[in-house]
């Protein structure tokens, strides 16, 4: 076994399919798996996520991950425990994570960042954040399509996900919020979306030389008429069905960038709103202006096997561009652009 020496940190939704690509990697090698339950200790990881044994077995203690010396962790647990990312990234072992805390490290807190790049110089290790949204959409994509432009004007992008075929009750109607009265919807729920896309959105700003003013989030909600059965349970008649979340980012007084997501679990809506099917609409209003809409081209009923993979994907296909970087928090501007090994093996230049 060759290549790259990789462990998977966490085995959920996005972790596990993570895990699958590290196992079938023609320049990757698996050397270990994290989890935080112990009744997925001592499994294998090839039962974890659906492939033939491989040998390596899952363990819940960290000391074991720590002390195998692999060059990289895929971090994927459902949130970022900074006492790890530190004791991982000073033993000398790079992170890619689809958390979203390390996107543009000048939005970090001071504090926060200066631990995490002093552990980064004791293990001469690095640390990059993507995935799909925030990361590719927001990061990747909009950096593309700037090239060639000479004049940015405003840069939008929507959008869309149906989460009707989604079966995860506890995202959508405990951390998102369906299925609940209006009233138990606050406006000021919708504030996240500035911590969780702002960075994003500095961070192109800056590279493109139109650093932002400031970044804001609002948002509002839409409910069904009717009651609703969805995959993930029944939403009552009369909660809400439908969000609506928009982040502005301002330079010299005007909107410069807008993440506009619209999430929802039917079309059927009150008040009545004008939705697209799963994928993003990006505008660029410049001296190129252009039009361009991504769909989620996925076939009737196999959303939930394979939304996962627009996140997992573009991880494990850094993993190569973050062990070549210098040590520190790495950003989608700092690295080369990530091109995948879909056969053979390449290493980065």
């Amino acid at each position: 076994m060759t290549g790259l020496r990789v462990v998977q940190w966490a085995t959920g939704n996005i972790g596990s399919r993570s895990l699958r690509h590290v196992i079938q990697h023609p320049g990757l090698t698996l050397a270990g798996v994290y989890v935080t339950s112990e009744a997925k200790a001592g499994q294998d990881a090839g039962d974890l996520c659906g492939l033939p044994p491989t040998g390596v077995a899952a363990t819940s203690d960290a000391e074991e991950i720590l002390v195998l010396g692999a060059d990289c962790v895929l971090y994927m647990p459902a949130l970022s425990d900074l006492d790890e990312v530190c004791a991982i990234l000073a033993a000398g072992t790079n992170i890619v994570t689809t958390r979203g805390d390390f996107h543009h490290p000048a939005s970090m807190s001071p504090a926060d960042r200066d631990r995490v790049e002093r552990a980064c110089a004791e293990g001469g290790a690095s640390i990059h954040s993507t995935g799909s949204s925030p990361g590719f959409i927001s990061e990747a994509i909009p950096l593309v399509l700037a090239s060639i432009q000479r004049r940015l004007d405003a840069l939008t992008i929507n959008e869309y996900a149906d989460l009707s075929s989604r079966d995860s009750p506890d995202l959508l109607f405990n951390l998102m919020g369906f299925g609940h009265p209006v009233q138990d919807f606050p406006p000021e729920r919708f504030q996240y979306g500035a911590y969780s896309f702002g960075p994003s959105m500095r961070l192109v700003a800056e590279a493109v030389g139109l650093p932002l003013d400031s970044v804001t989030s609002t948002g509002e909600v839409a409910v069904t008429p009717e009651k609703l059965t969805i995959a993930a349970g029944t939403l009552g008649a009369g909660t809400v069905a439908a969000q609506r979340m928009t982040v502005t980012g301002t330079h010299a007084d005007r909107a410069l960038m807008t993440f506009t997501a619209t999430w929802y679990c039917t079309e059927a809506l009150d008040p009545a709103w004008h939705v697209r099917g799963d994928g993003w609409h990006v505008q660029v209003d410049g001296d190129a202006p252009l039009d361009i809409d991504i769909r989620f081209a996925i076939p009737d009923g196999r959303m939930g096997e394979m939304t996962p993979g627009y996140t997992a994907n573009r991880a494990v296909n850094a993993v190569p561009y973050v062990c070549a970087a210098a040590p520190g928090i790495r950003t989608t501007v700092d690295l080369p652009q990530i091109i995948p090994v879909l056969g053979g093996r390449r290493q980065p230049a």
